[in-house]
């Protein structure tokens, strides 16, 4: 069974360059993402308690977008954190795209939902 697409916008009171700090470095992303990131050769390996998966970056934009591979998952899918800039009004938003079973849609939000309070505790935003 193919697992359906998922983008969710989430608007975020930060800088553009402030907030891609926190999707593409180690340190940003352990404070919110996972427990801890190892990178090597545009491998990231993500760690979550008792449990580690890795993914190939395969698209870095600088202060707009972060794409990944999961190593473990079906070839089109991906995981992205992609930053909107409103061109009126400046207001930026974190636009995540995931892939999850139709069965599992609604956690999946549920789980982002938390993850993005996360982030935004973290920001202070």
């Amino acid at each position: 069974m193919a697992r359906k697409q998922i983008i969710m916008e989430f608007p975020i009171k930060a800088s553009p360059a402030l907030l891609f700090n926190y999707i593409s470095t180690p340190s940003g992303l352990s404070q919110w993402f996972c427990v801890d990131v190892d990178i090597r050769n545009n491998l990231f390996k993500f760690k979550w308690e008792g449990e580690e998966t890795s993914a190939d970056l395969i698209k870095k934009v600088n202060n707009k977008s972060m794409k990944f591979k999961w190593t473990d998952s079906a070839k089109d899918e991906y995981l992205e954190f992609d930053i909107n800039v409103d061109e009126l009004t400046d207001d930026v938003a974190l636009v995540i795209t995931d892939y999850a079973e139709e069965s599992e849609e609604k956690y999946t939000h549920q789980l982002w939902e938390s993850q993005i309070h996360d982030l935004k505790s973290c920001i202070g935003a």
